[in-house]
């Protein structure tokens, strides 16, 4: 059986980098104009030359999200369970290498957690560690996810990545949702941000969806960590990839993340930071390339810009967020991954998004759906 891998290998990253740049306006317009929307259209929409365009963008992408999604915000909070970490990327607050405090939360500190954010109105819950596989196991976090199941109508998971049948026995446990970042796509630059532990794998970190997806897990999210290499081109890559597990694994819903580089514990600076403005051209650009997809996006960006792209196509984000293990209870700050941009509580986050016309949605299903 091929995986995306072997689809990614029939592509050149230059090539690719040089194919959007060298796109003109008209071919942006088309793209624009075009109902039934390619891969190609998609980097028309991502240029350079697709600047100029992004009011008449903004309300295609509005149009389509507005149809699809309607007049909401899907609200769901982040609960890290552990920072402990055997990867050494040189972009995160965690790596090993990093002399910071470390903590794993026991069962009564997640349910001491979990009281606190079920007490703010979240049945949408994001658990999230530090890759430590002897550390953090998978008899751990289905032992976290059988003990908080009944609070939540959504457990999702980002930690390190399991093999299909871990997936599998998570899921039976009350797993519905799995987010796995690629971070960068360029496999040639990638040791250079993942130079020692398991995530050094390029291609079995590539594969994790295809792995979630087999399981059974109702949803997959993916996304690149921009600036660490070009954001358009990590950005088509990206898109490839959704579009290849829509088409490999229908059965799944699918998710895009757009986590910007944040201040961390290390030295690490952006080598292509993306600006606001082309923040706002590529969540148009996925919006016109897939009105299915949901688009979040984290505390990691500002309350200003958060505000203006709930009309642009995002339909999911994080509200009241903590970084650390146990930093709902008692913050420490010294624990965090990275620092967070937008700081409201998840009250003044509703009051926000009503503010901008919108609704916000606490739980939009349960698994027995």
């Amino acid at each position: 059986m091929t995986s995306f891998y072997d689809t990614l290998k029939t592509y050149d990253w230059e090539d690719v980098k040089q194919n959007i740049m060298d796109k003109s306006k008209n071919d942006a317009i088309a793209a624009i104009n075009n109902p039934h929307r390619t891969l190609d259209d998609f980097m028309a929409l991502i240029s350079p030359a697709a600047t100029s365009l992004l009011e008449d963008m903004a309300v295609e992408a509005n149009r389509l999200t507005l149809e699809r999604f309607g007049n909401t915000i899907q609200l769901y909070i982040p609960l890290y369970v552990s920072n402990y970490c055997t990867n050494f990327c040189v972009y995160c607050g965690f790596n090993h290498d990093n002399d910071i405090h470390r903590k794993m939360l026991t069962l009564e500190e997640v349910q001491a957690e979990t009281d606190v954010i079920t007490g703010w109105g979240f049945k949408h819950l994001l658990l999230v560690s530090g890759e430590a596989p002897a550390v953090t196991t998978v008899d751990y976090y289905e032992k976290v996810i059988r003990a908080v199941r009944d609070k939540f109508s959504q457990i999702a998971l980002e930690v390190q990545p399991l093999n299909t049948e871990d997936y599998a026995r998570l899921h039976e446990a009350g797993l519905s949702f799995v987010c796995v970042y690629q971070e960068t796509y360029n496999e040639q630059q990638y040791p250079k941000y993942h130079p020692k532990g398991r995530k050094a794998n390029y291609r079995y970190r590539l594969e994790t969806p295809d792995r979630v997806c087999t399981a059974g897990v109702q949803k997959m999210g993916i996304g690149a960590l921009l600036g660490l290499e070009d954001w358009r081109t990590d950005s088509f890559f990206t898109a490839l990839h959704l579009k290849y597990l829509e088409k490999t694994y229908w059965r799944s819903k699918y998710s895009i993340s757009l986590p910007r580089l944040r201040p961390h514990a290390g030295a690490f600076m952006p080598k292509d930071p993306i600006n606001d403005k082309q923040m706002v051209q590529l969540i148009c650009a996925y919006r016109l390339l897939d009105q299915q997809a949901e688009i979040s996006i984290s505390t990691r960006e500002s309350r200003e810009f958060r505000d203006h792209v709930m009309h642009l196509g995002a339909t999911s984000m994080s509200a009241g967020s903590s970084t650390e293990p146990g930093g709902y209870v008692v913050p420490h700050k010294e624990l965090e991954q990275f620092a967070i941009n937008d700081s409201r509580t998840p009250q003044e986050m509703v009051e926000a998004i009503k503010a901008q016309g919108y609704e916000p949605v606490w739980k939009d299903w349960d698994a027995w759906m």
